[in-house]
């Protein structure tokens, strides 16, 4: 297959580039749910949630796959496909290695697998073969076996499994049976190269038994298992089920030479009867992780904070800001070494989670570090997004009257977002018909709401009226950097040529334009913004300030958002830009 990388879109390809944006802007791509949930609608609601307690009526949902989002996510993918397969693969190439969206890696990876450009041969009129077509089932392929030592972005095994059971799930096989992807007349859901890339996948391990150890040791051994009955894998040695403390019988057709004799199987017991020092000295020998040790633990002994000490090592930076209320409950906090790497943890944070696990500490510090480690993502998202470019971000928040009942979610919204931008290259403001400049004493979420405390729905509506106000407190954008402006609001206001006139009066040569959303139940949709937009000539996004509430999807729009376009007058996001430059993976 040859890597075809291309910078910018046709005009003729819009479409297909706002849908790639909806995708990312208009949902969160989380489809597989650890805990009982609500379908309301189709949507996910914990079942514990205040949300879900104002909910009179909603479908009760298993943990697992959540198949409306898995159907609307396909769906968005598959409609993108048919559009432009290579904006497809180039999409399916950026999500996995620039991105953390598992379950977005997930589904592009299924899609891949089975969708029809598989390198089939193209014939002339005289039936000689004149070409092959682009064999994008290989991307798939590639995205199940990268392999980066010790990163985040390649499919881990659960991951792999995953990309089957999406494709087995009776409403995705619909789909692809309606696509054109598998016999329409089959009752076996299409799964492309599932299974021979999955034996691939797990050939690679068994031939390196430290790596398949060490997934093991990671919590990976019964989703291995699954792994290899799924995919029909036959193991070359015994080695495999020796690791897996896989214990073997003979098939019913009696086909089956490896692993029937001399099995030394490797299996966990418990550490009933061992004392707390035992334990640990145990941990430190066969450097168990936390995975490994908390099943095994004694009823009487439990997990002890000299036992969870000792597993620190094993633990992600991720896994250490889930258990911050645990490190707190065991005093682990107060001990200088722990609290050092919990706090390297806390500043290495990549999704806003720890606003959530805020609210079960105590300690007014820890949560403030956690309300950090939200703003440490955002700020490493917006960081990734203008490392390439001087970018400046000109906020612009509707308190106008039409907001009554809306302001207080644009507050919230802000609250999580804002922290994140450099001070020197954000500028505020809050209008009605009168425009006042907002600053934030501090670049941290307390700070920024303080800043929004004193906003109040009340008046008419200009949004011109923030620009000016901003031009007049001294603001001004150097030549070379690029503004992007994200308006929050309901839209309604004056008209989007008077909107663009103020930007061209003040001096301001906008690159990008964002709408956030925000409209109260009985409010109303205006244009002000997107038509203005459409005047000035650039680059138009819009997303829901509800997205916001999703701490995983916060830094991933703000990327997208704040992506300016790469060259001057571009109509299409920057964003789409650096998708079509990604290069498409290739098979080692």
């Amino acid at each position: 297959m040859t890597a075809r990388t291309q910078t910018t879109l046709p005009e003729t390809q819009r479409g297909p580039a706002e849908r790639l944006l909806d995708v990312v802007l208009g949902g969160s791509a989380h489809l597989w749910h650890h805990r009982p949930g609500l379908d309301v609608n189709g949507t996910w609601v914990a079942v514990a949630s205040e949300e879900a307690k104002s909910v009179t009526r909603g479908r009760k949902v298993a943990p697992g796959l959540f198949v409306p989002a898995a159907v609307k996510l396909y769906g968005q993918l598959l409609e993108l496909y048919r559009l432009n397969p290579t904006l497809m693969a180039h999409f399916a190439s950026y999500a996995l290695t620039q991105t953390d969206w598992r379950d977005l890696k997930v589904a592009t990876c299924a899609l891949m697998l089975v969708q029809e450009h598989a390198g089939q041969p193209v014939r002339d009129g005289q039936g000689t073969i004149a070409f092959h077509d682009d064999d994008y089932r290989a991307i798939g392929e590639a995205m199940v076996l990268h392999y980066v030592r010790r990163s985040t972005r390649m499919l881990t095994p659960k991951a792999v499994l995953r990309v089957a059971e999406l494709l087995e799930t009776p409403e995705i096989a619909r789909l692809n049976r309606a696509a054109g992807f598998g016999d329409p007349a089959s009752r076996k859901p299409p799964l492309g190269r599932w299974k021979r890339v999955a034996q691939k996948w797990l050939a690679a391990r068994e031939a390196n038994l430290p790596m398949l150890q060490g997934l093991v040791k990671a919590g990976y051994k019964e989703t291995l298992k699954r792994l290899a009955r799924k995919a029909g894998y036959k193991p070359q040695s015994q080695g495999f089920f020796e690791v897996l403390g896989w214990k073997q019988k003979q098939a019913d057709g009696g086909h089956r030479q490896v692993g029937l004799q001399g099995l030394t199987l490797v299996k966990r017991e418990r550490f009933d009867g061992l004392s707390e020092a035992e334990i640990c000295e145990w941990i430190e020998l066969e450097r168990l992780s936390y995975k490994e040790v908390v099943g095994r633990l004694p009823k009487d002994v439990g997990l002890t904070p000299a036992i969870l000490a000792t597993l620190l090592p094993s633990l992600s930076d991720r896994d250490l800001r889930l258990m911050t209320p645990t490190l707190e409950d065991l005093g682990l906090l107060q001990e200088p070494s722990v609290k050092a790497r919990w706090e390297r943890a806390v500043a290495n944070a990549t999704d806003q989670r720890s606003l959530n696990i805020a609210k079960n500490v105590r300690s007014e510090h820890v949560r403030r570090k956690l309300e950090e480690a939200s703003d440490n993502a955002v700020k490493k998202a917006v960081a990734e997004a203008t490392a390439e470019t001087d970018v400046r971000v000109m906020f612009l928040i509707d308190k106008s009257g039409s907001m009554e009942g809306a302001i207080e979610q644009s507050k919230e919204a802000l609250s999580r977002i804002l922290a994140g931008f450099p001070m020197d290259k954000l500028h505020v403001a809050a209008f009605d018909t009168m425009g006042t400049v907002l600053q934030p004493k501090a670049a941290n979420r307390t700070a920024v709401q303080h800043m929004l405390s004193g906003l109040k729905a009340s008046g008419g509506t200009v949004h011109a009226a923030g620009v000016h106000a901003l031009h007049r407190s001294g603001v001004r954008i150097p030549a070379e950097a690029k503004l992007v402006v994200m308006v929050v609001g309901d839209e309604a206001g004056e008209a989007g040529d008077q909107f663009a006139r103020a930007f061209h009066a003040c001096g301001y040569s906008v690159a990008a334009v964002a709408l956030l959303v925000s409209v109260s139940g009985m409010g109303a949709r205006g244009n002000t913004v997107r038509s203005g937009a459409k005047q000035l000539g650039v680059p138009f996004s819009e997303v829901s300030v509800g997205q916001f509430a999703d701490p995983y999807q916060v830094p991933r729009v703000l990327q997208a958002l704040m992506d300016a376009p790469r060259t001057a007058g571009a109509s299409q996001s920057g964003w789409v830009d650096r998708v079509m430059s990604t290069p498409l993976l290739k098979v080692a």
